[in-house]
Formats: C-alpha cells, structure tokens, sequence
C-alpha cells in the first residue's frame, strides 16, 4: 500500500467556476509520489510542461472495439485511429525531456506507424522489443500472431540506460540448459545472460486474485523491467493510458515520481494503489452471470466513446 493523500470531494471543480487548472480539475488520486487525473489525454497533455518527464510509457487502445468499463470502447476507422494516434503521439515527444526514454506497447501493425510518426519528430530509435503472447489465436491466411510489439526511443541520446540480465534459461522437466553455448557454458556471466529484444518470460495477468478490470492488463515485471532500463529513483514517469494502474504502481514500487491519465473508470486504479483486492468477476460463471448488468457512471450521465 502507498502512502496516499485522499482527494475525494463532493463534486470535482470546475475550472471555469472555480478558478482552478484543467489539472486541478481532473485529480482522481494522490500520492507522495504520483497524481492520477482522469480525463482524455489529449486535453491534459498541454497542461504537462515541455522537457519535464524523464520516461513515457504508452499501452494505447488497440482499436479493437473493446469495452474497458462504463461504456468506454476503442472503434475508429484507421484513418482517424492513425490521426488520433497522431496527436497523442506528437504530445508525448514534447513532455520528453531531452534523453528521455518513450516506449509504446501495442500490435506490430500499429507500432509500424507508430515508429514513422516517431522518426517524422525526430526521436531515436532504439528497439523493436517483441514480447511473447502466451495465448493467441490463429488467423485465418496468416503466420500465427506470437507477439506484442514495444517500441523503445529516446529524445536524443539517451540520458539513462541500464543494461539488465536475466537467469540463464533451463528446462523445466530436466533443469537442463535450453541452448547450447558452444562449450562456453563456464564463462556466461554469474548474474545471468544479457537482456535480449525478445522477452520470453512476461507472464499474462489472468487470474482474478491480481487482474484489476476485465480487459487486458499488463505484467508488472514488464513495466519493472522498462524503467529499469530507462529511469532511475526520482524521475518522472508518464502513462496516458493508465488501465489498470500497472505503471503507477510499480513506479511507486521503484521510487519514480509518476503522472497518469485515464479517460475511463478510476476506481480500479485507486483501489490498487490504496492496497485493496481486485474486485473483477472472473469470466465463465455460467448461469451465476446471468442477470449481471453492465456498470454504468455514478451520474447516470452518457457513456464516453474512447475518442471522443
């Protein structure tokens, strides 16, 4: 659990009546360390300073027509997707601080446009990071889709790197080594192997002991291990897309300042980082779902479109 400062007010403030910033307006959570502010993205971004955040994480909607709570669904046409894409994207390159690290988790096709727009604002390219998908499904006159892709660059030359290693792999029937090392076994580095761009050991979040919401969640071992290459204690992380909350905690984890955005639902977010347990119905009840309503706003009010 973090040590927290409860924001919650009758009403959240209205920057024209009351005279706050747009960012006062949205604080959902506080911490020591980080703010959450609900709201889009694009509208909370240009309250961000230029060259003040040390790492941006991005785990963007994926476009796929996918309820993330309260109604709020990700459905464009690709043009307005890539448009969309566009803005947020170039808002991030701004925020950076010069050697700031970006990395932005999505579907390979989208991380190809991604990386044009990237290299159209001059960012540097450091990695295509594929990380395995431990469950896929075919598709159909298609190689099987086996990975996520995560694109690592930098504003610059990079202002922080670490080079992480990980345990030397061995089978999990025999204990024995998976590859060969060419006789050279006795040489590899105690502390394990030199972290590769293809992450093999990034397990799902499916269980409903630790999963925050019903859509996908990420690992925190892989946000552990993204600002472990590219930050340190003290900085400043980002995410715009805050989901679950997997960045905000483990930056508390890790000692980063953080600020977050989120446009859907935040209660799973502040439960998580106030210590509470996830409260996600696990899928497949049976006949025990039947009646279970879809959760609407506390206002009643209409439910957003992810792009509004």
């Amino acid at each position: 659990m973090v040590q927290v400062t409860d924001t919650t007010v009758p009403r959240r403030p209205d920057p024209a009546v009351d005279g706050v910033s747009a960012l006062d307006a949205a604080l959902a959570f506080e911490s020591v360390l980080g703010r959450l502010y609900q709201g889009d993205c694009l509208q909370l971004f240009p309250e961000i300073d230029a060259d003040s955040v040390d790492l941006l994480f991005a785990d963007p909607p994926f476009n796929l027509g996918k309820d993330y709570g309260l109604g709020v669904k990700d459905s464009l046409g690709e043009t307005d997707y890539l448009t969309w894409t566009s803005h947020w994207i170039t808002h991030a390159a701004r925020v950076l601080k010069p050697g700031g690290s970006m990395f932005v988790f999505h579907l390979p096709k989208w991380n190809v446009e991604i990386g044009h727009l990237l290299n159209d604002l001059a960012m540097v390219f450091r990695h295509w990071i594929a990380v395995d998908i431990k469950l896929s499904l075919p598709i159909q006159g298609r190689l099987y889709p086996a990975h996520y892709s995560l694109l690592y660059y930098t504003k610059g030359k990079p202002r922080r790197f670490q080079n992480l290693r990980v345990p030397i792999p061995i089978c999990r029937h025999c204990g024995g080594d998976i590859k060969d090392y060419g006789g050279h076994r006795g040489k590899l580095h105690p502390q394990g192997l030199n972290l590769s761009d293809v992450w093999l050991d990034i397990p799902p979040v499916r269980h409903r002991s630790t999963k925050r919401r019903a859509a996908n969640e990420l690992s925190e071992k892989l946000l552990r291990r993204v600002l472990e290459i590219a930050s340190a204690p003290g900085d400043v992380v980002l995410d715009p897309f805050g989901g679950s909350g997997t960045t905000f905690a483990v930056a508390e984890q890790l000692h980063r300042h953080w600020i977050g955005f989120e446009l859907g639902d935040c209660e799973p977010i502040v439960g998580r980082l106030r210590g509470e347990q996830p409260r996600v119905p696990p899928k497949n009840l049976g006949d025990a779902r039947k009646g279970m309503k879809r959760p609407r706003s506390s206002t009643g009010a209409r439910l957003v479109n992810l792009f509004d």
